[in-house]
């Protein structure tokens, strides 16, 4: 089976098992998205959504985030990690947005990427979820389920997204990034995965990919149990 092959029958699962799926984070416009992804690294969406409410509440626009303390933003989001840095980002990405971009989230990846705390991945939410331009983003999860399924390499995040978008329709892009997220959390945890239980697993995974992941669960098993955490999707 070649890759596309591979990948129009992964599609035709994903839309069996998810045929709606909208971004888990709780927004209501391009900034309260752009802040949502922003915080949601290395945290989870659930505890993202937490928070948000009373942030939003004192700082819904980029004008009232820019004239908050940072020291105000960190106590609205004290729960979530790297706080303090986060805080930094979103007051600053805020006046930014308000002295360059008359307060408006901009539509260019060049420009969101030069925002402080907004990478590639976050700049690719934003643009397919919040403006309907095509991008895949690729985190670490969809990166791990792409080289499981043998759809990449897994060289790179960056090889990983120029192999998913060579395989999956433009128009698709922003449904399949969000369907891989919501497989991988509902069926394909990273480790100690029942391969032969798995939609996906059971039929793309290679048997040296099994042996590899069962070999580096076992190693993991002897250290003790390894904490799982849902990321975001930024």
């Amino acid at each position: 089976m070649t890759r596309r092959e591979k990948a129009e029958k992964i599609a035709a699962i994903l839309d069996r098992l998810f045929p709606q799926v909208d971004i888990p984070l709780a927004h209501a416009d391009p900034f309260t998205l752009l802040v949502a992804v922003v915080l949601s690294a290395q945290t989870t969406d659930k505890l993202v959504n937490e928070v948000t409410p009373a942030l939003f509440a004192r700082a819904g626009t980029p004008a009232k985030m820019a004239r908050l303390p940072v020291e105000e933003i960190a106590a609205l989001i004290r729960r979530i990690g790297l706080a303090r840095g986060k805080a930094k980002n979103l007051k600053r990405l805020s006046e930014i947005l308000v002295e360059e971009h008359a307060g408006r989230v901009p539509r260019t990846f060049e420009a969101l990427e030069a925002l402080p705390g907004v990478g590639h991945k976050t700049a690719s939410v934003v643009m397919n979820q919040a403006f309907g331009e095509p991008a895949f983003a690729v985190d670490t999860h969809i990166h791990r389920l792409a080289a499981r399924w043998g759809l990449s390499s897994g060289k790179s995040v960056e090889q990983t997204e120029r192999d998913l978008k060579r395989l999956f329709p433009e128009e698709s892009w922003g449904k399949v990034h969000l369907q891989i997220i919501y497989f991988g959390r509902r069926y394909c945890p990273a480790l100690r995965h029942d391969f032969d239980a798995c939609p996906i697993c059971s039929w793309a995974t290679s048997a040296i990919r099994r042996r590899q992941e069962r070999r580096r669960d076992a190693r993991l098993g002897r250290r003790g149990p390894a904490p799982r955490r849902a990321r975001g999707p930024a």
